[in-house]
């Protein structure tokens, strides 16, 4: 998955470049009065928190709180790393993303336009209830079906043309799931999305309560949630594939990195997500703590709305692009951890195409192209989520600082919430985005077909950008059944991409975290933290 010049970098490579010119910053960042166990208080106080002193619960701090606890009704991985600890895929994948058995034990094409899951037998919900194959199909249609339960799901696009499920009339074990065409993505989006929900615990709560609540089949179960502050879960001891090795979990988050770190140094978490890099060393120096790294399937960009100017103009989208010196980011701000894009997919991807270079660092040609697009003088606002991805306040910086530095352009930068903008992101409603914001995108099937479709489609939850012949290629990808012909016309979609500048094109994230020895643990490249696969010492 890794460019040729980062498959030998590890943990320890990677320190031994960083620690001859980073130092960890010791900043106080505690969080305030309201925060769980920060605060000085007495740990063995009763004031019904988690108790961060008991040696059989894991601590989990990422960047950024869940939006909600309903799995149909968000986009986000870090809304994904709480939800997934009590939900599951019909599918599983192994670390490696390779497709395995999970609440589906077969999984087979029956037609064109018609594929079969056959569902496990004898696996219970955490209240109860055995599953059920019409369990499996509602959950696929309450994503897909903007009239199934109670919920327009911003979901809907990641499993782009399934129509519908059903229990199979021939095998009451397996449900038959239902395409417009030839869809040759079927199983990979079902090992990605759409986790699986129980049909009557759902209809039978308003949807406020589905965001708060969990009934899942997954290895653990919700004991405590308290919004924006951390959720609590314990093991299920019924869960169909033996009972988890950690007892508890807890999950909260801190948007800076400093808190974190600070609570990981001072044993009062196990796992801080979002390391920065010049922080890696001064954590792996700590008795009893040490980095963790691995390359993610998520990739940061800055797209532009190609129905406002200036950024309607391919020649001032392609200026931007040749107006960010990104090497120079990727070295200075990244520390060398990122691989800069030319394409809006990974390495390793199929349909990613191994003929392009990023756009190079060349001022004079974007002041030039700036010129002929007749936008010259504009002054234009990069949008970004505050502290969401790995340095990308940072790196955002640094491209506004590249950007403004233009003698033809004027470029300043706005910090958002992340949940605030997400919001306006994923409405389907393309007036409602940001003229020219910073996002990142991860996606776990593999597949270029998965970053190309959402954004460059009309009418999917956060379209940007529409061209008839990119829209075309990513059509006739998505229902091409033959392996060559797909991976070329996927090939084609990233090559056109690239020449139309539909992004700023950025980086590949790379997941850096801070891990108290205790906890036996290989990061996955899909980001998710899934306490299952995790041990105690």
């Amino acid at each position: 998955m890794l460019g040729e010049d980062k498959q030998g970098i590890g943990r320890r490579s990677f320190l031994a470049f960083a620690g001859g010119t980073a130092a960890t910053a010791m900043l106080a960042g505690c969080l305030g009065d309201d925060d769980p166990d920060l605060n000085g208080e007495d740990d063995d106080a009763d004031d019904g928190e988690p108790d961060r002193d008991d040696d059989s619960t894991l601590w989990i701090s990422q960047s950024q709180d869940p939006t909600t606890l309903d799995p149909h009704d968000h986009r986000e991985t870090t809304t994904d790393n709480v939800i997934l600890q009590a939900y599951e895929f019909h599918l599983a994948r192994d670390p490696d993303g390779e497709l395995m058995e999970g609440l589906a034990t077969e999984w087979e094409i029956v037609d064109d336009d018609r594929h079969q899951l056959v569902i496990r037998e004898d696996v219970p919900f955490h209240e109860g209830d055995d599953l059920t194959p019409a369990d499996c199909a509602f959950s696929i249609n309450r994503v897909v079906d903007p009239d199934e339960g109670n919920l327009g799901s911003p979901q809907a696009d990641q499993l782009a043309g399934i129509e519908g499920a059903e229990v199979d009339e021939d095998n009451d074990q397996a449900i038959i799931i239902h395409s417009g065409e030839t869809n040759p993505t079927v199983f990979a989006n079902l090992a990605s999305y759409c986790p699986v929900m129980q049909e009557e615990w759902t209809m039978d709560r308003e949807p406020e309560e589905v965001a708060e609540e969990m009934n899942g089949t997954g290895p653990y179960m919700l004991e405590e949630y308290v919004a924006d502050e951390y959720t609590e879960f314990r093991a299920f001891p019924d869960y169909w594939d033996g009972e988890a090795d950690i007892e508890s979990l807890t999950i909260d988050a801190a948007s800076e990195s400093s808190t974190r770190i600070n609570s990981l140094q001072a044993g009062e978490i196990d796992i801080a997500t979002a390391v920065p890099p010049d922080d890696a060393p001064g954590i792996d120096g700590d008795d009893g703590l040490r980095i963790d790294d691995a390359p993610s399937t998520r990739i940061l960009m800055l797209p532009m709305r190609y129905d406002v100017e200036p950024f309607s103009s391919q020649e001032f989208r392609q200026a931007l692009n040749y107006a960010i010196d990104f090497e120079t980011i990727v070295d200075e701000v990244l520390n060398d951890f990122g691989d800069a894009t030319a394409q809006p997919t990974l390495e390793g991807y199929f349909g990613h195409n191994p003929d392009l270079e990023p756009y190079p660092y060349d001022p004079e040609e974007a002041e030039r192209l700036i010129e002929e697009s007749g936008y010259a003088d504009e002054e234009i606002t990069l949008e970004v989520p505050a502290g969401r991805y790995l340095q990308s306040d940072e790196i955002a910086q640094a491209c506004v600082g590249y950007l403004d530095d233009l003698e033809n352009l004027s470029c300043e930068i706005e910090m958002r919430d992340f949940g605030e903008m997400t919001d306006v992101l994923l409405d389907g409603d393309i007036e409602t985005t940001p003229d020219f914001f910073l996002i990142g995108w991860g996606n776990t099937t593999f597949d270029a077909q998965q970053n190309l479709f959402p954004w460059f489609t009309e009418g999917t939850s956060q379209w940007t950008f529409i061209d008839e012949e990119l829209e075309d290629l990513i059509f006739a990808a998505a229902s091409e059944i033959d392996e060559d012909e797909r991976e070329q016309l996927l090939m084609d979609a990233c090559e056109l991409a690239h020449d139309l500048a539909v992004f700023v094109f950025l980086n590949r994230e790379y997941l850096i975290y801070g891990v108290n020895e205790r906890v036996e643990w290989e990061p996955r490249q899909d980001e998710y933290q899934l306490a299952y696969e995790m041990s105690l010492r």
